[in-house]
């Protein structure tokens, strides 16, 4: 208690300020809680705990303000009586917007089960409808009259703590610094929220693996907040509904319905109780094919893949729907192109849309692995993973022997070898997904491989003509290949290799100078960011293949399940790479969210339309020849045209409606 007084006034005023607010939030959270429960459902800790921390980060984010404005001592209120009567106005005003948007968030939930977010702004495209069906639907008036008077009666509370906590005495400039110091690095920790990597984010909230405690657990700061750059990224239906029997014919939809927008499959194979081979699927980061040994690349950078890829279904025109990695794990996952926003606002970054149905989740009698050698908060994968994937066993930097080498975590080779470990130990099926980061900046080899692997260094001359900027990005892509290889020389000493299907995809390929290996447009057209290999390799239970057809990133989980005859539900874009019917009129979609275009990929052409001015391209992907005009190719265009658009859109709608069966 006596080392509790010596805390300046000045602190002790903005805590108190602080704790009112804090109260609100929880008691709004307990009404939140009573008031949603749905039936079954148990009483969480874990949730009201992870709230409390969204609910710090913000009163900290209070906090941390009013100590750096009261710095000055003629704006602090406890020295200048005459700036008194603005604080209380201030803090009187921030309390009612608090509990404003507590009561918003309240209602929206209430009408659409989701907490408050930013596409609450579209319904000021039509405001006037909107607003009477509000007037017409809550009492507008007395909840707002009662807000008021909740804030007032604050109001007279902030004005009797400035009074109480008013400073007698000048405080010695020594000691106030310690404790000013102090708390505002405590603060500064509050709004961080976490221990980690990366700061508290929305996405910790969906790790509780559990729709309505990680619905409980956000506050609507941090809900409305963290999607406000997504508020121009819902589908229009109208467009929706007028591409809906072009999409559903290309996804072949049975049960067509262009009222309820139906895009579901329901795949089911004659029951067996016989073998369930395992799956490792390996997310391979930048793996661009250009730079492989499969194209022809001189560099000759992955021997050791390349003779992986003659001893299984290889498919050397598979493409990734987008660019970066955030995109490239959602769409493998969710078999949906990550339409939103730009570079910077990924879906895994968006709230609306973190709560997805997978094929992945109909792999019932199959364990759940997920191994990462960093940490997955990034880009809020952790979230998406955890809230979406039944029973996930998630693996990461913490979870592993082997120490961390870089911001990316530890390396590959010991990724795999530490994955290869756990899954040796494995007495059911499992399904297990491996993502690589090493071959990426800063593109560090660990020291103790430089024994077996050996550095290479050429003309950069040459790096340049076969598609590198340098020489530690060459190695970095030869290092992956190493990594493959020391997966396999484990693996195949283990009980679980003979029975386990192994699928290798980049997760996104990188731009660069593909010429050497491939028609001017996959470089001018940028195509090489997209291009990856797609390998299904298992030499006891499937036959080796050298497949040209296009194919998608999309299309590897529902192609997983067909192929191990699991009965899935089938709700996304994917489609099965393995049926017979399969290489009629493919395509592979992509968008470039740098440059804003939107395309279709073809055995022949690739199209390309602008986002922003409707300008559109057809190029040939088999020659540098231009493709003439003629009768012929403005049909394929003006066809290719339609799907584009109809799969952008049907691709958007399905982001936010796709949502998980409980």
């Amino acid at each position: 208690m006596i080392y509790f007084k010596r805390i300046p006034t000045l602190i002790l005023w903005i805590l108190s300020v602080m704790m009112c607010f804090l109260v609100v939030m929880t008691l709004f959270r307990i009404f939140f809680y009573f008031k949603f429960l749905p039936i079954g459902q148990v009483f969480s800790g874990s949730a009201f705990l992870m709230g409390l921390r969204f609910d710090l980060k913000f009163i900290c984010i209070l906090g941390v303000s009013m100590l750096v404005i009261c710095s000055l001592p003629f704006i602090n209120p406890l020295r200048n009586k005459n700036i008194q009567k603005a604080w209380v106005f201030l803090l009187s005003t921030v309390f009612l917007f608090t509990l404003f948007l507590n009561a918003v968030d309240y209602f929206y939930f209430d009408y659409l089960q989701q907490r408050l977010n930013a596409s609450i702004l579209n319904y000021l495209n039509d405001a006037g409808i909107s607003i009477n069906m509000t007037l017409e639907s809550y009492p507008v008036f007395k909840i707002f009259f009662a807000l008021i008077i909740a804030s007032l009666i604050a109001g007279y509370f902030f004005k009797k703590g400035i009074s109480q906590f008013q400073i007698p005495a000048p405080v010695p400039k020594r000691k106030f610094s310690f404790w000013y110091i102090t708390f505002f690095l405590l603060f500064a920790m509050g709004v961080f929220g976490k221990f980690s990597q990366f700061n508290l984010r929305w996405s910790d909230a969906f790790t509780l693996s559990n729709n309505f405690k990680a619905n409980l657990s956000l506050n609507p700061f941090q809900s409305f907040f963290s999607s406000l750059h997504y508020k121009n990224t819902k589908p229009n239906i109208d467009k929706v509904r007028g591409g809906y029997f072009l999409m559903a014919d290309y996804l072949g939809v049975k049960n067509k319905d262009s009222a309820q927008l139906l895009y579901e499959r329901n795949y089911s194979f004659p029951s067996s109780e016989g073998n369930r081979p395992n799956v490792v699927l390996v997310i391979c980061e930048s793996f661009s094919m250009y730079r492989s040994s499969m194209s022809g690349n001189p560099f000759n950078t992955t021997p050791y893949f390349n003779e992986l890829c003659k001893k299984g279904i290889f498919f050397d025109r598979c493409f990734t729907p987008s660019y970066p990695t955030a995109r490239g794990v959602w769409a493998t996952v969710t078999s949906i192109p990550d339409v939103l926003g730009d570079n910077n606002r990924s879906a895994s970054r968006s709230p609306e849309v973190v709560n997805q149905q997978l094929i992945l989740n109909d792999f019932k009698q199959y364990d759940k692995f997920y191994f990462l050698g960093g940490d997955p908060s990034w880009a809020n994968i952790k979230g998406v993973l955890l809230n979406n994937i039944d029973s996930l066993h998630l693996y990461s930097q913490d979870n592993f022997e082997s120490k961390k080498l870089n911001v990316w975590g530890i390396d590959d080779k010991n990724l795999f070898l530490e994955a290869n470990k756990i899954l040796a130990k494995q007495t059911k099926p499992f399904f297990a997904i491996i993502q690589t980061a090493f071959n990426h900046r800063p593109f560090t080899i660990p020291p103790a491989d430089l024994g077996l692997f050996k550095l290479k260094s050429y003309p950069i001359d040459s790096i340049h003509k076969y598609g590198f900027g340098n020489e530690e990005e060459l190695n970095a892509f030869r290092y992956t290949d190493f990594c493959y290889q020391q997966f396999f020389n484990a693996a195949q000493k283990e009980k679980y290799f003979p029975n386990t299907v192994f699928v290798f995809v980049g997760d996104h390929g990188i731009a660069g100078n593909a010429t050497a290996m491939y028609p001017a447009s996959w470089t001018e057209q940028q195509l090489s960011y997209e291009h990856v290999p797609l390998l299904f390799y298992a030499p006891e239970l499937l036959q080796p293949k050298l497949n040209h057809s296009v194919v998608s990133q999309l299309d590897i989980m529902p192609s997983l399940a067909s192929l191990l005859k699991i009965p899935y539900h089938n709700n996304s874009m994917g489609k099965n790479v393995f049926d017979t019917l399969f290489t009629t009129n493919h395509y592979a979609f992509i968008i470039d969210h740098e440059i804003k275009t939107i395309g279709l990929v073809s055995d022949q052409y690739y199209y390309l339309k602008s986002i922003v001015n409707s300008k559109s391209t057809l190029v040939s992907v088999v020659d540098n020849n231009p493709v003439p005009s003629s009768v012929k190719t403005d049909i394929i265009k003006n066809e290719m045209a339609k799907l584009t658009e109809a799969y952008y859109e049907t691709s958007r709608y399905l982001l936010y409606n796709n949502k998980r069966k409980r």
